[in-house]
């Protein structure tokens, strides 16, 4: 949809900024601001950061990304004891932001947690069966000579 709008000239030389520092143009780089602000605004204690996989969202000042804190609670059978005892650093709202992140977001965190899934080393040797891990060669039994000279 397009809209009209009117930004501030030094918030605009900024956004330049970022596109000229990433590569992209002007128009992905507000978009992708307005979008992390509504989900950040909506999800106090959620924050966005960059990464070789790229942007994420993440629980503010911890480093920790939403989807780990999702996947482990799925893991633990949605037990909040037992991922307040996971992530026993975390704070209370810390856990709950990021829970609340996932109910608002679904589809971007499932989509995260699958795609780390399918790099799980099982995952990765049932694809790529040449990069499965062998076992060590044994050593060679001793023959019966053998056995007797020693």
């Amino acid at each position: 949809m397009q809209k009209s709008l009117r930004i501030p000239v030094q918030t605009a030389r900024e956004i330049e900024e970022l596109g000229a520092e990433s590569g992209a143009e002007f128009s992905a780089i507000a978009n992708q601001l307005l979008d992390e602000a509504v989900r950040m605004r909506r999800c106090p204690g959620i924050v966005f950061s960059a990464g070789p996989s790229g942007r994420r969202a993440t629980v503010a000042g911890t480093g920790v990304d939403v989807w780990e804190v999702v996947a482990t609670h799925q893991s633990l059978a949605h037990d909040e004891r037992r991922l307040r005892a996971a992530y026993h650093w975390l704070t209370e709202a810390q856990l709950r932001a990021a829970l609340a992140y996932h109910r608002l977001y679904p589809t971007e965190i499932d989509a995260r947690i699958a795609r780390d899934e399918a790099l799980a080393p099982s995952a990765v040797a049932a694809r790529y069966p040449s990069l499965a891990a062998r076992p060590a060669p044994r050593a060679p039994r001793a023959t019966k000579r053998a056995r007797r000279r020693a």
